[in-house]
C-alpha cells in the first residue's frame, strides 16, 4: 500500500488523504457518445430496419436484438443520419459491441 497523500476536492472543500489501490486503479467514468449505439446485452441480431445514409427520428426503430429468448427493439435516441451499420442479420454480438454509428 502506498502512503502518498493526494489532494481531493469534494464540493469545493479540499482534503489531503490517502487513496486505496482499488480507487486509484478504478475504471474512469466516460460520458456516453450518443452517436454510437452499442449492444447492452449479448445476443443475436434478428431485424435491421435502417440503412446507411437514412435519416432517423427520435424513437424510430433501428433493429431487433434477441437475447435470452426475448426480442429487444432498439430505438433511436437522437435525430440523425445513419453513417454505418456494423452488424449483420442473424449474427451474434457481444455486450458493448458497436451496432450502429450516426454521422
Amino acid at each position: 500500500m502506498n502512503n502518498d497523500l493526494y489532494d481531493l476536492n469534494i464540493d469545493d472543500t479540499y482534503y489531503e488523504t490517502k487513496l486505496t489501490r482499488k480507487f486509484v486503479t478504478r475504471k474512469r467514468y466516460k460520458p456516453q457518445n450518443h452517436k454510437l449505439i452499442n449492444a447492452f446485452i449479448p445476443g443475436t441480431i434478428r431485424e435491421i430496419y435502417v440503412k446507411p445514409g437514412q435519416i432517423v427520428e427520435i424513437g424510430q426503430d433501428l433493429l431487433v436484438l434477441e437475447a435470452m429468448k426475448m426480442k429487444n427493439l432498439i430505438k433511436s435516441g437522437i435525430k440523425g443520419k445513419i453513417l454505418k451499420i456494423h452488424v449483420e442479420l442473424n449474427k451474434t454480438v457481444a455486450k458493448n459491441e458497436l451496432l450502429i454509428e450516426y454521422e
